[in-house]
């Protein structure tokens, strides 16, 4: 049997600010091209199918043409939800969806109830673990133990359980965890709870493939235990990451080969940095033109209106940082030690120098009118 494992699609997502409905179908739509050149018989997705809890209507028709489309190239599904979905919604009218190839295991109770699905070597037990929230989960599944570890591994003991009820058969569990020795991205929605929120990687020891999601860029932490990543980067720390989905080989013995198959970037990531005259007229900056944009400018005074002037050379500039040569904008305040012994015309003068630079002499006699104004109407000094 044949698998294609990816996850953490988070349709509806923004870039900030910028609608990516338009190249998340596009990506997407192309998993059903690699299902059909690739004769991939099984599309599992390990959570974050959605980026909110109650997506937009347009992003629900997208995934709804993306699913339909693999479902076409020849391809069953089976999926689980993530951290940023509604489990009971994306699991509504599971049993009818089943009956046409998609496979949803949302609910607690059904983690150790498999899909079971056929090759020519006899069934594949899937079994979905929907993102286990702590508190919520343990209740549910009747165990006194805190935190993810715990409800994770009850997750698996369950697995393991009805895994020794059907001996032979070949087993592949989607999960949506963070994995011990996994490297996480901005774009990651944390799921600590009192700190801890790192499962190890033997917790899914007993069967032949682990589909994980929750961290956006591919990895591998065992043959069997890898993350296939988001499709799409989400910040610029996933800059250099190379997009992927995992092509999984299982025989009659298990698991067989895994290998790599790389995704297209409708637009590439690049970050640039240097003062905003030099940034907008400097010609090396042309190939990044058409690319998602992160600017930060190091000139000594902010500049006004910045985003904008970068917009009218790189319409892709979505994000733009000021730290200024020398450091100021990016020093820590300690505004105790910083007021400490001033007077309040030496505090307000302070405060201007650190949000933008040192003010004038004119400037300075405004600061000390407005304080003699304030004063006089209070009736103090």
């Amino acid at each position: 049997m044949r698998l294609l494992h990816t996850s953490d699609w988070h349709v509806g997502r923004t870039f900030h600010g910028a609608d990516l409905l338009v190249e998340q179908e596009t990506v997407l739509g192309g998993l059903a091209d690699i299902v059909a050149g690739e004769r991939i018989d099984v599309v599992v997705v390990a959570g974050d199918i959605y980026d909110r809890a109650v997506p937009s209507a347009e992003a629900v028709q997208v995934c709804a043409r993306v699913l339909a489309r693999i479902r076409e190239a020849g391809a069953q599904l089976v999926l689980t939800p993530g951290n940023h979905d509604s489990a009971p919604r994306l699991g509504a009218f599971g049993e009818f969806a089943a009956a046409g190839g998609l496979h949803l295991r949302t609910r607690i109770a059904d983690i150790d109830r498999p899909v079971l699905l056929q090759d020519e070597d006899g069934p594949v037990a899937f079994y979905g673990i929907p993102y286990l929230e702590p508190e919520i989960a343990r209740h549910a599944l009747n165990i006194a133990e805190r935190g993810h570890t715990g409800v994770l591994t009850e997750a698996m003991n369950r697995v393991r359980v009805d895994l020794a009820q059907r001996p032979g058969i070949r087993s592949v569990v989607l999960a949506h965890a963070f994995v011990t020795g996994g490297e996480p991205c901005d774009s990651e929605r944390p799921i600590a709870v009192g700190g801890v929120e790192q499962v190890p990687g033997s917790t899914f020891d007993g069967v032949n493939y682990v589909a994980l999601g929750h961290l956006h860029g591919a990895q591998q932490l065992a043959d069997h235990l890898r993350y296939s990543g988001s499709p799409l980067a989400y910040s610029f720390s996933e800059a250099r990451q190379h997009k992927s989905v995992w092509i999984v080989d299982l025989d009659e013995s298990g698991l067989s080969t895994v290998e790599r198959r790389s995704l297209p970037v409708p637009r590439p990531l690049a970050r640039i940095t240097g003062p905003i005259e030099d940034v907008l007229a400097d010609p090396v900056h042309d190939e990044v033109k058409d690319h998602y944009l992160s600017v930060t400018l190091t000139d000594r005074v902010r500049p006004v209106d910045a985003l904008r002037r970068l917009q009218t050379r790189f319409p892709y500039a979505v994000h733009m940082e000021w730290q200024p040569e020398g450091g100021r904008a990016g020093e820590t305040l300690r505004y105790t030690e910083a007021v400490r012994n001033r007077t309040d015309h030496e505090v307000a003068c302070c405060f201007v120098a650190d949000a933008r630079d040192e003010p004038t002499e004119r400037e300075q006699g405004w600061l000390a009118e407005a304080l003699e104004a304030v004063y006089a109407a209070e009736g103090t000094k």
